[in-house]
Order: structure tokens, then C-alpha cells, then sequence
């Protein structure tokens, strides 16, 4: 730390429903700045929103300098509008020419035309936007394509996504399937000589935030299903018809679409892509703080501050804020979690021991430092999460800034002339 300087990093994903990853940055940077402020504190506020691969990932990497670019595509129901991508910037980039689709961008649940999910648009919705960005990025000669997933208004198993690249999915009389996850019901032959060579040329590598099997209990269709709009049968049809496209691709191609951890993220899109296109997944947290410059930040922080909207269980199972706080303890750097909600007992219980050794605070706790609020503190905290989150940000920052030598000013008259 600079004489008398305290350099604090704020590094925070969204706040799901409430903020994107940058206003949580700025709220919290706003707050380390009050709370510096009112005790006379020398503090030097870097902001760094980051994402874990999923929903949102485009956004933050073109906060950091990587050039975004937009092409127009068809949205899940085949309505076109713009979408964008980015490619890693032409100065200061030292690794290989590398791009970054999101899939939310072209074909998520914010594409919907009004009213938004509903049973028919979780039947129809197709991924085939996303094969349009992948196209544009193979035309910029990039060496490493990397496919984010989540947000998906879909559940078509990434098919729409392949067939944009060139793979066809036929029906018994040889005919091309309507798009959308329920027409693979009629699926009977998987056709992929059509599919861009170019392809085979990139490291291919796709992410996202979940962990969820293709079809079953816990796949695609059942779990996530109905946020996009399914009823109890229409959730029935897309698990049976990701099941058929299983049992095609196993025959036709000798390929397990569900062999790979998360195969059901963003509607089994990720089993898709692995699948048929011939994607690697990756831990998208470990990559995005990479490529977003985590390692060389952390070189300069003396105290680390990030967060999300829910801070429970399913953090731990990849999410960025964890790695972001995994990532400072091992620079020796401190950090302070703060979220919209902490989940203590779900914390303790899926790691005992692990949460208690992070500082973590909720927008909706109570004074008893639990998590058991009621829902209009909820809803309201939601609502107001910017202007909370900035005063959690100024209230608990406090100790840290004490930690690493910020002290608070000396009242007239003391201390030595």
C-alpha cells in the first residue's frame, strides 16, 4: 500500500433482478468512497464488474477495452434485431485473438416480444441468433471462440445454434425440423457434413453458471423450464423431445450429449455445443476473471469487495464472487462479500466452516446477522438495491480500511505538531 493510500478493488457480478454488474459496481465504489470520505481516508477505488460465463459476460469484457461489434439476428422466436459480441482489443492484447459470444444477447429471455414467456415461445424459442454471432466471429479469423450460455429463452438442446453452422436435423421424410426444442420430438436423422469447417480451426470452448444434466429431474426442460414459460406438459414434451435428441446423436454420431457436466445449461445448449459442434467446456469463472484482468488487478488491491444478488450454496459451485474471493485469499489481499442476500445455513451446510471465514453481508439482513427476512423487505431491497447497497458498501467497509492503515482523522488540537 502507498504511504498514507489505501487501493481498494471492487469487484462485484450482477445482482440478479436488481443490478448489472457495473451499477453494482458503481454502488459499491460510491459507498467505499463515502465511508473513505467521512474518515478523512486517502482511497483509490478501481472498478472491476465481472461475470462467470453466463448472462451478462459481453457486457463486462467490453467495459474493459474488448471491442464490441453487433450483427443482426434472429431473436428466439425469429424476429430480427441487433445483437453483439466481443473480440479480444487490437492494442495491449497479448494472448490469441479470442471472441466472446453471449448467448443472452441474441436469444435470451429479454428478446421475447411482448408478453414475454409463454407456453408457445418455451416450445418454438430457438438458439439460431447464437449461430449467427458465431459465424461473424469466425469471419474476424479469431483462434479461440468462447460460447456463454445462460439467460436462454430456449430449450432446444443448442440445435438452432448448430443448424445455423451448418448441422440438419431431420424428421422421418427427410424434411428440416421447425425450430424450437418441442419439434425434436420428430427428430429421426442428424445430418452434420454441412457443418463449417471452420470450426475445426478455433479452440471452441463454451461455459456457463449451472451444472444441470440435459433431460431427467434436474435437466434442462424440468428445471428451467417454466421460467421460460412451460406448463406441466409442455415441460414433459421438451424433457421427452432433449431425450430424443440424446438418443439420435448417441446412434448417429456416437456422441453422449449428456457426458458433459452442465450438458442442460441454457436449455441443453451446452450439450449441443460440446456435442455436435465440438466445444470444451471450461470453468467460465476461471476464464472470465482472466480474460478480464483479475490476476494483474489484484497485483495493486489492498482490500477486495465483491457480491451478488444471492449469496448461498450455488455460489460455491462455480460462481464468480467465490472466485474472485478464492482468488484474493491466495494474493494474500482481504475481502468483504456483500450480496443482496446471504444464505448462512445453506452456506455452512453444503461447506461448514467456509463462509464464517468470509466477511459476507446482505442487503436483507437483520440485525442478528440472519438471513430471514420477510418477503416486502425482499421485494423492497430489490427496489432500492443501488441506494442500500452503497450504504452496506460505506457501513462495513470501515474495518478494512482500518486494517490496511486508514485511519480516522484526528480531532483539532491532538496528536503530535
Amino acid at each position: 500500500m502507498a504511504e498514507g493510500r489505501c487501493r481498494v478493488l471492487v469487484a462485484p457480478d450482477s445482482f440478479t433482478g436488481s443490478l448489472t454488474a457495473r451499477e453494482a459496481a458503481a454502488a459499491i465504489g460510491a459507498g467505499v468512497a463515502d465511508a473513505a470520505a467521512a474518515r478523512g481516508c486517502t482511497v483509490v477505488v478501481d472498478l472491476l464488474p465481472v461475470a462467470d460465463g453466463g448472462e451478462g459476460t459481453v457486457a463486462v469484457l467490453a467495459g474493459v477495452g474488448w471491442d464490441r461489434l453487433e450483427r443482426v439476428v434472429p431473436g428466439p422466436t425469429g424476429i430480427r434485431g441487433p445483437a453483439g459480441f466481443v473480440c479480444s482489443p487490437a492494442v495491449g492484447w497479448t494472448g490469441r485473438r479470442t471472441a466472446v459470444v453471449d448467448l443472452a444477447e441474441a436469444c435470451g429471455l429479454t428478446r421475447l416480444p411482448p408478453p414475454g414467456p409463454t407456453a408457445a415461445t418455451a416450445r418454438q424459442s430457438s438458439t439460431e441468433g447464437m449461430g449467427d454471432l458465431v459465424r461473424a466471429a469466425l469471419d474476424l479469423d479469431v483462434e479461440v471462440l468462447v460460447l456463454c450460455l445462460g439467460g436462454s429463452a430456449s430449450t432446444d438442446g443448442g440445435s438452432g445454434l448448430a443448424a445455423a453452422l451448418g448441422v440438419r436435423f431431420l424428421d422421418a421424410g427427410g424434411r428440416d425440423l421447425a425450430p424450437g426444442g418441442a419439434a425434436l420430438a420428430g427428430l429421426e436423422r442428424i445430418v452434420v457434413s454441412g457443418l463449417d469447417p471452420r470450426l475445426h480451426a478455433v479452440d471452441l470452448l463454451v461455459t456457463s453458471d449451472v451444472d444441470n444434466p440435459l433431460t431427467g429431474p434436474t435437466g434442462a426442460a424440468q428445471v428451467f423450464g417454466p421460467q421460460k414459460g412451460a406448463g406441466p406438459a409442455d415441460v414433459l414434451l421438451l424433457d421427452a423431445a432433449l431425450g430424443r435428441l440424446h438418443v439420435v446423436a448417441l446412434r448417429d454420431l456416437g456422441v453422449d450429449l449428456d457426458a458433459a457436466t452442465g450438458a442442460g445449461a441454457a436449455g441443453g445448449t451446452a450439450g449441443g455445443a460440446v456435442g455436435l459442434l465440438g466445444a470444451r467446456p471450461v470453468a467460465g469463472a476461471e476464464l472470465l476473471l482472466d480474460l478480464l484482468g483479475l490476476p494483474a488487478a489484484l497485483r495493486h488491491a489492498d482490500v477486495v469487495v465483491t457480491g451478488e444478488g444471492s449469496f448461498d450454496a450455488q455460489s460455491l459451485r462455480g460462481k464468480a464472487p467465490v472466485a474472485v474471493a478464492r482468488r484474493a485469499a491466495v494474493a494474500g489481499v482481504p475481502v468483504l462479500m456483500l450480496a443482496g442476500r446471504v444464505d448462512r445455513r445453506g452456506l455452512d451446510a453444503a461447506a461448514p466452516g467456509w463462509a464464517a471465514r468470509l466477511p459476507a453481508y446482505g442487503l436483507t439482513d437483520g440485525t442478528d446477522g440472519t438471513d430471514g427476512t420477510d418477503a416486502t423487505d425482499g421485494e423492497r431491497a430489490q427496489r432500492e438495491a443501488a441506494p442500500r447497497l452503497r450504504a452496506l458498501a460505506a457501513e462495513k467497509i470501515v474495518p478494512f480500511l482500518t486494517l490496511v492503515g486508514g485511519s480516522p482523522p484526528r480531532r483539532p488540537g491532538t496528536g503530535h505538531q
